[in-house]
């Protein structure tokens, strides 16, 4: 008799070690599922951000760009310097992309670089920027284009001032200036900081 209930006992403890075993399972399941879920809405979210400057189609930007527009952002196009809308602009604002409206570039951190052309010191976020190699002309180079619209914006160089030693070179024909006074309204509220 001892020895069957030694054996009950035993056998229930072993029962009692799965069964928290498998609560312990099940909870940890529960809470793997859940970071699951969270990443999923986390990478939900951040492809709902880029969705919000979105390129237009090739038919609607003809109509909407004027032709130097065009020719300069889709045709990787360059204006000519000193005859265009913002070298030597100095109001405060940011500048966005003329295809998609992506924040570029803050009138805080534009200068006169002396080439005729908007020269800038950084991106408003290197986020928004794509950099790729550009051999074009036997020159080696560094394109910049915008992120979601790839939009061809101009160059960037090393040969700026500080902080970064950069010198974005941006045809003024690829952006578009919201006055500090106006980004509220245009939805650029966020970026106030930057210019002030």
């Amino acid at each position: 008799m001892k020895y069957l209930l030694s054996i009950l006992l035993v056998f229930s403890l072993i029962s009692a070690g799965c069964s928290q075993s498998d609560k312990e399972k099940v909870s940890q399941s529960m809470t793997n599922n859940n970071k699951m879920q969270d990443a999923k809405m986390k990478d939900k979210n951040m492809k709902m951000q880029d969705t919000k400057y979105q390129k237009p189609s090739d038919e609607e930007l003809k109509k909407m760009l004027t032709d130097e527009q065009y020719k300069v952002t889709q045709c990787e196009g360059t204006e000519m310097a000193f005859k265009n809308e913002y070298w030597d602009s100095h109001r405060a604002g940011i500048y966005v992309d003329i295809v998609t409206g992506e924040p570029l570039f803050s009138s805080k951190d534009k200068f006169d670089s002396g080439t005729g052309w908007p020269s800038f010191t950084q991106p408003i976020d290197p986020k928004y920027i794509v950099n790729k190699a550009d051999h074009s002309y036997g020159w080696n180079r560094t394109e910049v284009r915008s992120k979601n619209g790839d939009s061809h914006l101009g160059h960037v160089f090393d040969d700026g001032p500080g902080p970064t030693g950069l010198r974005y070179c941006i045809n003024s024909a690829a952006l578009r200036f919201i006055p500090k006074d106006k980004m509220i309204g245009e939805g650029y509220g966020e970026f106030l900081p930057l210019v002030e």
